[in-house]
């Protein structure tokens, strides 16, 4: 990672290649920058995760030149609802009512997929693994940020950018140093396991809510199952798979199945957390924040990924390489912000009924949204179409 002194073109620095790193990373380099995106990790291989891709994420696929593509590799919803344990329904739709409402259809897909798809989307060599990143110096309007790079060999190169575009997760390094009076992580209340299992006869893709339990199912185009389960520090969380297995046992079908089919090896297991807000602005100097460093959410409105696709076509679409620098991060900030502060207090909201585990309280929730149904349904609708009709910026 050199730079010749002579060198003019506009550089951009990406640390994280997630998701919002990737998508960043791609956005820029379609936009004219000279891009370098930095993962510590070895591979960009994740292991037992599915991901939900929203219509509003699927038109930013599209505004990087993947979606076709994305399409291609993905289950499509179909019939999706909320279930209690017995199977029963609580609200049951399909998916073309919500694409008439949102523009799009949502697309399910293992999360490898769409790392895959993104990265090979970078320019030739943009991509550089095992190489750490810090940025030591956020830089002004007048003076390029710094970073201290580190690769696998051990060689430590500074490197100077126009543009550093921080994806490097919840517990952003970058954040941390630079944003000293942003909100930090919180817990959300609850341990989340994540897989990707063998597929059995019958799975519709729903989410099932027991006391303090959701659990999620959902197709993917390959024949597997993409699955899910969250338990509340509240009724206590299992050690263990076995032990999850043993609470489970008496959900419906194909639930007790999908788990036992689990490779333990490649189960995710992880505390939920959160940003309870994004910072005051998600930039400073010459550095952006994006993804779940800027704006870490509970995963029960799907927008994680969703947002931080948002983030990286946004970025490529508002700071060109001809810009000021500094000023056009902060016009992408004040655009992007208030959005994502909505999109993060909306998922809370939604998160906080699957944490009750009071009989009473639950059982008034079932009954509730089994009492009206096709109202909860289009009101859902109603509710989200801010989230999921968004657009790309055009141009």
């Amino acid at each position: 990672m050199t730079r010749s002194p002579a060198e003019h073109t506009r550089t951009a620095v990406v640390i994280g290649a997630g998701v919002g790193g990737l998508a960043s990373g791609v956005a820029l380099a379609r936009h004219g920058w000279d891009v370098t995106v930095v993962e510590r990790a070895t591979s960009l291989d994740p292991v037992g995760a599915g991901i939900v891709v929203a219509p509003n994420a699927v038109r930013s696929l599209d505004a990087l030149g993947v979606g076709d593509a994305t399409r291609d590799l993905a289950a499509l919803q179909g019939e999706f609802g909320l279930r209690r344990p017995d199977g029963s329904w609580l609200v049951r739709g399909r998916a073309e009512g919500a694409t008439s409402v949102f523009g799009d259809r949502t697309l399910m897909l293992h999360r490898a997929q769409l790392v895959d798809l993104l990265a090979d989307a970078l320019p030739a060599g943009a991509l550089h693994l095992r190489t750490t990143a810090t940025v030591t110096d956020p830089g002004t309007a007048s003076r390029r940020a710094r970073v201290t790079t580190t690769d696998a060999a051990g060689t430590t190169t500074q490197v100077d950018a126009d543009l550093v575009v921080a994806a490097d997760g919840i517990a952003s390094a970058t954040r941390t140093r630079w944003w000293p009076s942003a909100p930090a992580p919180v817990s959300g209340g609850s341990t989340a396991w994540r897989f990707v299992t063998p597929g059995v006869p019958g799975v519709v893709g729903s989410e099932i809510w027991g006391r303090g339990i959701v659990a999620g199912v959902m197709p993917l185009a390959d024949g597997r199952v993409y699955m899910y389960v969250s338990v509340a520090d509240g009724v206590g969380v299992p050690r263990d798979l076995d032990e999850l297995r043993a609470r489970l046992a008496d959900w419906h079908d194909p639930i007790p199945a999908l788990l036992a089919s689990v490779d333990d090896a490649t189960a995710l297991r992880h505390e939920l957390r959160h940003l309870p807000a994004p910072p005051a602005s998600l930039v400073t100097g010459r550095v952006a924040l994006v993804g779940d460093a800027a704006h870490a959410m509970l995963p029960n409105l799907g927008q994680g990924g969703c947002q931080a696709l948002e983030d990286g076509v946004v970025l490529g679409a508002r700071v060109r390489p001809e810009d000021d620098v500094a000023a056009a991060l902060q016009r992408w900030s004040a655009e992007r912000r208030p959005r994502v502060a909505t999109v993060m207090r909306l998922s809370a909201r939604i998160s906080a009924p699957t944490l009750w585990t009071s009989p009473v309280a639950t059982t008034l929730r079932d009954a509730g949204m089994r009492a009206v149904g096709r109202w909860t349904e289009a009101l859902g609708a109603r509710a989200l179409r801010p989230v999921m009709a968004w657009e790309p910026p055009q141009g």
